[in-house]
């Protein structure tokens, strides 16, 4: 009993006092002083944060308090919002505000069409069901924020994405994009890599662009995250969106729409599969997993003739580490996978992970290209678990599929070989 007592005294969400904050007079030590509160954040918090908000004359931390607290689904936030949207003197704070429950208005819509198709799921409306499903994916986009135009939704025909061989090595990672020096470091030791022994493509697998993805296809932020960094290898490299790159509502039509301009990003769709050698991938963009990518996934599955079929979407289906298992996947998209697709690959965790398979899909969760690592952890399932900044390599051929985990030193952490 006194070990709870005293967990519940040191883990306590700590007390906001509005006027204490209000009279540091450096707008800046008011913003980190929330920003060190928050980090303990209680509901408790939320009214005199909101008092904060209404009465600090700094637009700096009313825009921090804007995005913070702004994100929650609190009556007395919304109200709060819709202050600021109309009536904040500072129009930045204003637009923020707006932004903010534009979010909350889509997130809304869409859980009303979810509901909807429930119900025909329910009554066994097949008719409702194709028409409901052949919308879905627009809701699920919409309902995480973004302005995206339906034909940049609807992937293309599967295509060849280098010409057919017998065997290819690809590097493989993602949780990269901060512009940091983990970041920096992990793509020059893949660039040294490549100089040793060619990769024949690459593909990222989520959190592109750090912390909410870009504004535009002129964006600076891909100078730092990409062009310095990728641009170097000089193979195409085919990316998938991770929850990260969805911040800002126009985030994902850019880095779709900036194939064209690079010569070495590639996103042609939110979705979509190719063939390169003896493997076809299929990339799926798992924050905003929609009925109609389960279906496509399950039809290109099925048409596949490839010996080797890599699925990759930034959301772990398993995961021994701070996230876990994604839920729901292993009812949603794991039976798809079962005795037809030989790996899946993830990344959102920070960690490398090799975890055994299930009905012969491995699961690959490679995720520390330059986002702060987190710790390694066992699960029952783990074969292998590791806390480094790194990528992985896959190298497919005839008869095998071997997955190499490879740190900023070179050094091979582990290996492991798939086989027919």
């Amino acid at each position: 009993m006194i070990s709870v007592i005293l967990a519940l005294v040191l883990f306590q969400a700590p007390a906001v006092d509005p006027a204490a904050i209000l009279a540091e007079a450096d707008s800046q030590k008011r913003v980190e002083t929330i920003r060190q509160l928050l980090r303990k954040f209680d509901k408790s918090m939320i009214g005199p944060m909101l008092r904060v908000g209404d009465s600090d004359p700094s637009p700096e931390v009313r825009k921090f308090v804007v995005d913070r607290l702004g994100r929650l689904g609190n009556p007395a936030v919304l109200e709060f919002l819709e202050r600021h949207a109309t009536t904040d003197p500072d129009v930045e704070v204003s637009v923020m505000a707006l932004d903010q429950l534009r979010v909350h208005r889509a997130r809304q819509l869409g859980q009303l069409f979810e509901k909807r198709l429930a119900v025909a799921r329910e009554r066994g409306d097949t008719k409702s069901l194709e028409t409901l499903t052949a919308q879905h994916q627009r809701w699920v986009s919409a309902a995480r924020g973004a302005v995206l135009p339906a034909f940049l939704q609807e992937p293309p025909p599967v295509f060849e994405a280098i010409p057919a061989r017998k065997a290819i090595r690809v590097l493989a990672f993602s949780d990269f994009g901060t512009g940091g020096e983990n970041m920096k470091r992990t793509a020059a030791a893949a660039l040294a890599a490549h100089r040793k022994r060619r990769f024949d493509l690459g593909i990222t697998i989520g959190d592109n662009i750090l912390p909410e993805g870009v504004m535009s296809l002129d964006d600076p932020r891909w100078k730092a995250s990409w062009i310095e960094q990728y641009d170097r290898l000089g193979i195409p490299i085919y990316a998938v969106t991770g929850n990260h790159d969805w911040g800002f509502a126009d985030s994902p039509a850019a880095e779709i729409l900036y194939s064209a301009r690079s010569k070495s990003w590639r996103m042609p769709a939110l979705y979509y599969t190719f063939t390169t050698g003896p493997v076809q991938f299929f990339a799926l963009c798992t924050p905003a997993l929609s009925e109609m990518q389960i279906k496509w996934l399950d039809r290109e599955l099925g048409r596949s003739r490839a010996r080797w079929k890599v699925v990759y979407g930034h959301y772990p289906i398993y995961s021994s580490a701070g996230h876990g298992d994604t839920p729901g996947y292993d009812k949603i998209l794991l039976p798809i996978l079962r005795n037809r697709a030989n790996v899946y690959m993830a990344g959102h965790e920070h960690t490398m992970q090799h975890i055994a398979p299930d009905a012969g899909v491995h699961f690959i969760v490679n995720g520390a290209a330059g986002q702060g690592i987190r710790p390694a952890i066992s699960g029952p399932r783990t074969l292998y678990a590791g806390s480094f900044y790194g990528y992985t390599v896959l190298e497919a051929g005839p008869s095998g599929l071997k997955v190499s985990f490879v740190d900023t030193a070179g050094k091979t952490q582990y290996e492991n070989l798939i086989a027919k």
